[in-house]
């Protein structure tokens, strides 16, 4: 029987039965760091639990940017969960002053943790869409008491109690184009445009040496590309940026509290003014295509005012954004701006942040009006580039201690970011004298030291 004037059936659903929701695991998306940590405290407070991973090995989104150095030291990589559960098996940890590539990370890290969980983590399982268990977004009714239902690409179906997205953003990239959307004949040229990050100096070597490269884009990525192809003999390099002058990606040079992000504009800064890379601001993609002598790429800017470039190959370093798909049958308070919760917005806004200056924050601001559900990570953050994984920890710590019952825990978040000052200011110096550039590239990078360049003290992204 119709129910409304527009035809909705009446339906009746089974009250859920709570109890049997507590036998159910808590199922984890993406088994990077962030998902991993969970996985720790789920384990520590003995909920059952199972992480599903997409890719065909552990952190394979951290696998892709492997030959990267990250900005902070072990000791703002490492889970204090993850290093309980890790130590009680014989692990020792590295040297927490030193800063680890990707690699490094998977390596001494994240796959001895993911071996301790066994076959609670699933690889090669992709979540396809998330709902309630006999829901759609509309019911109301009992439906907190209701599983959830995740169905995964290969059509089997699983249940849970809780789900905990920590899937990230880097398969979500922002387009090449400048207005949010692609530029024209972006995706004709695909072939020729990468994402931020490539092996440069690596296994995409051969993709890079000798040919005309545009890097677009204006964050920490677009920079360590860059300081990488600087190294590659008669390579070109164009830098392309919206802003007037590249004052944020400089940063804040020896001022940082993160030593090898301050170094990554110093030398970046002093390799634009000695020419190497040509740098073309008020840049705004509008159009890609193919010509006779390469790839032309069009800035179309707010005023009318055009400019052009010629190249062979184009980076593009332009962010990421989360892809929030898998849930659309789930009742999610987005920020309209930035794609995170409506709480969490304010507090991680680029505009008024860089990441060492986001305040701690956990369950409250990343709850939705659907209960049970929580997005954490780099995909909590939404369009925001402002996170750390130390943050992403302490988000991971309070998600699970409210499913654990423990709200006093849940909500004492506590947080130290390294803006706070307590980075040793030789770390990235004295790194630099054993592996080359603390910071980007995994060696060799830059080891003879560039002339120091004064710099802006303008705040910038994280990277």
């Amino acid at each position: 029987m119709s129910d409304s004037c527009c035809g909705t059936t009446s339906t009746t659903v089974e009250p859920a039965d709570p109890d049997r929701n507590v036998s159910l695991p808590v199922v984890v998306i993406g088994a990077g760091p962030v998902g991993l940590a969970a996985g720790a405290h789920l384990a520590e407070r003995g909920i059952d639990f199972v992480i599903l991973e997409s890719g065909d090995r552990v952190a394979a989104s951290v696998a892709r940017w492997g030959h990267v150095r990250v900005f902070s030291p072990w000791k703002y990589n490492i889970d204090a969960a993850a290093r309980r559960m890790l130590e009680a098996d014989g692990w020792t940890w590295p040297d927490p002053d030193w800063l680890p590539t990707g690699a490094e990370l998977i390596d001494d890290y994240l796959a001895p943790l993911a071996k301790l969980f066994g076959d609670r983590v699933r690889t090669d399982v992709k979540v396809t869409a998330i709902s309630r268990l006999g829901y759609d977004r509309v019911r109301t009714g009992g439906r907190e008491h209701a599983p959830f239902l995740l169905r995964l690409s290969d059509g089997t179906e699983l249940q849970a109690r809780a789900v905990i997205d920590a899937s990230g953003t880097y398969l979500s990239p922002n387009a090449l184009g400048a207005s949010g959307l692609p530029a024209h004949g972006e995706q004709t040229a695909a072939d020729l445009i990468d994402h931020a990050l490539p092996d440069v100096l690596g296994a995409d070597r051969h993709r890079y040496e000798g040919k005309r490269v545009l890097v677009v884009g204006a964050g920490h990525s677009a920079a360590t590309t860059l300081l990488a192809l600087a190294e590659l003999d008669g390579t070109p390099i164009t830098w392309a940026i919206r802003a007037a002058d590249a004052g944020r990606t400089y940063g804040g040079g020896d001022a940082d509290a993160l030593p090898a992000r301050g170094a990554l504009g110093t030398r970046l800064h002093a390799l634009v003014t000695s020419g190497r890379i040509q740098l073309l601001t008020g840049f705004f993609t509008h159009r890609v295509g193919a010509t006779g002598d390469g790839v032309e790429v069009i800035s179309l800017d707010p005023s009318g005012r055009e400019q052009a470039v010629i190249v062979d190959r184009i980076v593009s370093a332009t962010g990421y954004r989360p892809d929030h798909a898998i849930a659309s049958e789930l009742r999610l308070d987005l920020d309209p701006i930035l794609g995170s919760t409506r709480a969490l917005a304010p507090l991680i806004d680029p505009n008024q942040h860089s990441c060492g200056t986001v305040p701690a924050h956990g369950v409250d601001e990343l709850a939705h009006p659907e209960p049970g559900y929580y997005a954490i990570g780099v995909k909590s953050y939404g369009r925001a580039p402002t996170f750390l994984m130390a943050t992403g920890y302490e988000q991971a710590r309070s998600v699970v201690a409210a499913l654990a019952g423990d709200w006093e825990a849940a909500r004492d978040v506590q947080l130290e970011l390294p803006e706070t000052g307590v980075c040793s200011s030789n770390l990235a110096e004295a790194q630099e004298q054993r592996v080359g550039l603390a910071t980007g590239i995994s060696g060799g990078l830059l080891s003879t030291p560039l002339p120091l360049a004064d710099v802006s003290t303008s705040g910038g992204c994280c990277g």
